[in-house]
């Protein structure tokens, strides 16, 4: 048999399940999930093997109409990798209105496109009949399939939806890798998802967080990090009256970095205010956007 590898979108509005369905997918938390919208910011590759067959899969941000320069060159990642794709998964929930913007682009594309009707687990038989019904009249060409993200329903027959349309092509990828992305991404991006978790408003969304260093010793790893904020009342949020927020906060997040290197970590946490990152150019470069 040819050996079949291809890239595959996941593309959907925010908080749809992204993240959560390439996870199951790739059996691995690459992708850092939270209930709050614009949880992923970064356009994250996880790469699926089997013998005969290598998926590289793109979580993608999740679709919004940008506000600022950070969102829009979140969306930029979107359109990049929609016109990468050789297979696209429109990851969508039951009661979710239809975007019609989207849907038309959709109806254009030359690409396989695989609408998954995610979170079906919250709702019922009827509601979810229904809405294949719907979305097959949209998008006649699609193959329309009812998952659960979370509980992993239906996630072994996605992966067997996508195969047979991957074009002939050796591995892009070595077969033991899950991703392209170096340790010190998934690093800075789980101190991030415990800031999403601890902070409320607009503090998760005005953060950035950097690598600076990171030192392997034989008994634990060294790992300083800077959390980057908007502004001066903004760092104080963050680090908290005594420094007891950063403290709960960088606590939370080195249990989860020790698990996912499998070894004790020192984490060091600097704030510092890099006024209106979100909306410079030289910052959000700088940064990775």
């Amino acid at each position: 048999m040819s050996h079949k590898a291809g890239f595959v979108s996941i593309i959907g509005k925010p908080n749809v399940g992204k993240s959560t369905l390439m996870n199951a997918l790739i059996g691995e938390r690459l992708s850092i999930t939270n209930p709050k919208a614009q949880t992923t910011r970064h356009r994250i590759m996880g790469i699926w093997n089997d013998e005969n067959h290598q998926i590289v899969f793109s979580d993608t941000p999740g679709i919004l109409d940008p506000a600022y320069k950070l969102q829009e060159n979140m969306m930029t990642a979107v359109n990049s990798s929609i016109k990468d794709s050789d297979v696209i998964l429109y990851l969508v929930e039951p009661d979710e209105p239809f975007n019609e913007t989207l849907i038309g682009q959709l109806q254009q594309v030359k690409v396989p496109v695989v609408v998954v009707l995610n979170k079906v687990d919250l709702s019922d038989q009827e509601k979810v009949e229904k809405r294949v019904g719907e979305w097959t009249a949209l998008l006649p060409k699609a193959e329309i399939l009812p998952t659960s993200a979370l509980h992993h329903f239906n996630t072994e027959s996605l992966l067997k939806l996508m195969t047979p349309h991957l074009p002939v092509h050796p591995p892009y990828y070595d077969k033991d890798e899950l991703t392209d992305r170096p340790l010190r991404f998934f690093i800075s991006e789980m101190i991030r998802e415990k800031i999403l978790k601890h902070y409320k408003k607009e503090i998760p969304y005005s953060v950035e967080v950097v690598v600076e260093d990171y030192t392997e010793e034989e008994r634990l790893d060294r790992i300083q990090a800077t959390i980057y904020v908007e502004r001066e009342s903004q760092k104080m949020i963050v680090i908290g009256q005594g420094g007891k927020a950063i403290k709960r906060m960088g606590t939370d997040a080195r249990r989860d970095i020790e698990n996912f290197i499998r070894k004790q970590i020192f984490l060091d946490l600097t704030v510092k205010v890099r006024k209106d990152w979100r909306s410079n150019d030289r910052d959000l470069k700088e940064f990775g956007y």
